[in-house]
């Protein structure tokens, strides 16, 4: 009879201590496509290829192209066609908050306004859709604001 409440004991213990050893918890549906979301909108430099409908071309040799990059540290980087741009973000699942943005203030003759109208939409941006290789910045509406197309990297 000891034996065997001895071994239902045990037998217990050892449940009880298995349950309550730590299993690695998978991330679930929902932080996946968060994760994949940022390593998409984190994973090089965005070139600016329209604001609204307003289509943006530039030549390659153009200096400051208009262009983003989202470190993974929150600190967002780029050009309006400029001036050089730098602050901070943060992005969720589809959120995305651009914070205390600061640029140079070089003398530049733009006459199609493009750095104006650039900072002016940046300041309206509430969340981002990523996707291919192609990088919407939206307002709170989902109107986007700027679309923008993944820099091809010479080999």
């Amino acid at each position: 009879m000891l034996k065997k409440l001895c071994t239902v004991a045990l037998l217990g213990t050892s449940l009880v201590l298995a349950a309550c050893s730590t299993t690695p918890v998978q991330p679930g549906p929902s932080e996946t496509i968060t994760q994949s979301n940022l390593m998409q909108l984190q994973h090089g430099t965005w070139i600016l290829t329209h604001i609204g409908t307003m289509q943006v071309t530039t030549k390659p040799s153009t200096n400051n192209i208009p262009s983003l990059q989202f470190a993974k540290d929150g600190r967002v980087s780029g050009a309006d066609g400029c001036n050089r741009l730098m602050g901070g973000y943060t992005a969720g699942r589809e959120t995305l908050s651009l914070s205390q943005l600061a640029s140079t203030q070089m003398a530049c003759m733009d006459k199609n306004y493009v750095p104006q109208k650039y900072v002016e939409a940046l300041g309206k941006v509430t969340h981002y859709v990523v996707y291919n290789k192609t990088l919407k910045l939206t307002d709170k509406s989902g109107n986007v604001l700027l679309q923008f197309s993944s820099a091809v990297q010479p080999r």
